[in-house]
């Protein structure tokens, strides 16, 4: 792999500071990542995420260093060559357009990424303990879940879900919205271990709308002084999570919401477990 058919960048250093929690479409763009999260930049430990773009041809080497990551397509398809295996991704015509399959690439490797149209890809990544082998995910095999009923009806892709494939610390879901519907509904948290109720998660929204239209986010302190958002969201916006209430997660009607939503944290089990706010849940469907 020649320098001049990729463009490496490692764990990125000197990258400038968010400007919040909520960060607009651009505002955390590095190199070649339209968005580029790091632990540092987010001031926590684990959980980070980078948006790729390629031009027809192009094609870029991630250096996973201590941490491992999944490559989901956003829009388009790529193939992903890794020291374990060669993984050729479908993806799709965009986030919209159904579930896509992915490559996953553990820490203290290099992959490359090239993509003959050009498209975009997420790059969700954790800090872990664990070497496990690059694997390839198929699209059929992607668990998809219809929660929530009514106005509170939303689809999940948990395609990296705890339980549904293996990661050392990464957990990583998609979420469609319907126009006119709430998500991350009753607003809940995982910002503390407590055995057997709660996790704790770090974790970043990431947004696209369909059609141009706008969503709403709000994450609510847990405690003094903790996160507090209440951010109009556009496609290419993030909002980062370190503590609180999140939710509701808000679609302009006539407009699809779709977010990816990337968690890690320091537990010794890798698990999703939440607490509803407790003025929340009466209605919950």
């Amino acid at each position: 792999m020649s320098d001049d058919e990729s463009s490496e960048l490692p764990a990125p250093h000197g990258v400038p500071e968010l400007p919040g929690l909520h960060l607009p479409a651009g505002s955390a763009a590095f190199g070649p990542y339209a968005l580029s999260i790091t632990p540092e930049q987010a001031g926590w430990g684990h959980s980070q995420l980078r948006v790729l773009e390629l031009e027809p041809g192009g094609s870029h080497v991630l250096a996973t260093g201590d941490s491992e990551w999944i490559v989901l397509p956003l829009s388009g398809a790529c193939t992903v060559r890794a020291q374990d295996g060669i993984f050729e991704l479908q993806g799709r015509k965009g986030v919209f357009g159904g579930v896509s399959d992915f490559a996953y690439v553990p820490r203290d490797a290099r992959a490359q990424i090239a993509s003959g149209a050009g498209g975009r890809f997420a790059l969700a990544g954790a800090r872990c303990e664990r070497r496990l082998p690059a694997r390839y995910g198929p699209a059929p095999e992607v668990p998809v879940e219809a929660r929530g009923s009514g106005n509170q009806a939303r689809e999940v892709h948990n395609f990296a879900a705890a339980g549904a494939f293996d990661c050392d610390r990464l957990i990583a879901v998609e979420v469609l919205t319907p126009g006119g519907n709430w998500s991350s509904y009753p607003p809940h948290k995982h910002d503390e271990r407590v055995p057997g109720e709660e996790s704790e998660l770090e974790e970043i929204y990431y947004f696209e709308i369909d059609g141009a239209g706008v969503g709403y986010q709000r994450v609510s302190p847990s405690r003094p002084g903790g996160a507090d958002v209440l951010a109009e969201v556009r496609s290419g916006d993030a909002v980062l999570v370190p503590d609180g209430w999140h939710g509701p997660s808000i679609a302009e009607p006539g407009h699809t919401m779709y977010y990816l939503n990337v968690m890690a944290g320091p537990g010794a089990e890798r698990e999703w477990l939440i607490r509803f706010h407790p003025d929340h849940t009466e209605g919950y469907r």
